[in-house]
């Protein structure tokens, strides 16, 4: 599991056409993750496995409450050098042009690095001009960035190329020590941003769209045992909506159900069974 693979698994099994982008090794383990993501009807073509590396690897502590803590060994990961010069960020542009929307996360550029991050910055602007919906989600780690001024200086860098900002308010309030609705509009009023999606856990969604304040409901969830992937599945279940016309109310009621179905089970990713029966019932 990860962030944007978790959003990628469920953006897949709500039937689209979905590809992700990451680099790997040649190991046991990364040849795993490749077959995991073909059974997930993932594509793999933009994917660069590097001979003689190996995945980073994370471990997620669960509290009784269900809540998380985060443990990484990442250093090492090849990924980190997925936009490592000009000319790889120029080839990645190449294959991404023709894609509809390109997601990505804090997480991604607190494991790229500064440099890296400004050769990022360029491939997404040429790509929001050729029209590819840029979305993000902050995703806040603290233990990946040296420090917060390093984390909130690149947070709000790539607010300037994003289309969909899908931003949760926890993570805002460790970020930027507000988690109030009017100091996220405030924050981000500057930037042009489409779509201001704020996931509020148990509290209605709220969707900034040209200024008007749009809230979505969130109905109770009973036996909840692990929210982890919750707020990766809610944006697989809006960005599949809006990909697919539908409104944002809409998008956003997709989303709550997927992460309602999410945070009822162990695991990021659950048995594509169990989700399409629940997603259907």
């Amino acid at each position: 599991a990860g962030d944007t693979y978790n959003t990628a698994v469920y953006m897949a099994r709500l039937g689209l056409k979905t590809d992700y982008v990451t680099q790997l090794g040649d190991d046991p383990y990364s040849e795993q993750i490749m077959q995991r993501m073909d059974r997930e009807n993932i594509g793999t073509s933009f994917i660069k496995q590097i001979p003689g590396r190996a995945p980073g690897l994370y471990i997620i502590r669960n509290r009784p409450d269900g809540e998380r803590e985060f443990f990484y060994w990442r250093k090492e990961a090849p990924a980190r050098e997925i936009f490592s010069s000009q000319e790889a960020a120029d080839q990645l542009f190449k294959k991404l042009v023709d894609c509809n929307c390109v997601y990505l996360s804090g997480i991604t550029l607190a494991v790229i690095g500064e440099r890296s991050r400004e050769y990022l910055y360029c491939a997404l602007h040429k790509l929001r001009q050729q029209g590819v919906i840029i979305a993000f989600d902050s995703n806040y780690r603290p233990r990946l960035w040296n420090d917060k001024a390093e984390a909130q200086q690149a947070m709000l860098a790539i607010m300037q190329y994003t289309d969909i900002a899908l931003l949760t308010l926890d993570d805002e309030k460790l970020l930027w020590g507000d988690d109030s609705i009017e100091g996220c509009k405030e924050r981000y009023s500057a930037y042009m941003i489409c779509e201001l999606v704020l996931k509020r856990g148990a509290d209605d969604a709220v969707i900034i769209k040209r200024g008007k304040e749009i809230r979505v409901p969130v109905p109770p969830v009973e036996g909840v045992v692990d929210t982890t992937g919750a707020g990766d599945t809610f944006n697989a279940g809006y960005l599949a909506a809006r990909l697919q016309k539908k409104s944002v109310e809409e998008a956003a009621q997709l989303g709550i159900r997927c992460a309602g179905i999410i945070i009822r089970h162990r695991g990021a990713v659950i048995d594509k069974a169990i989700f399409d029966k629940e997603l259907g019932a």
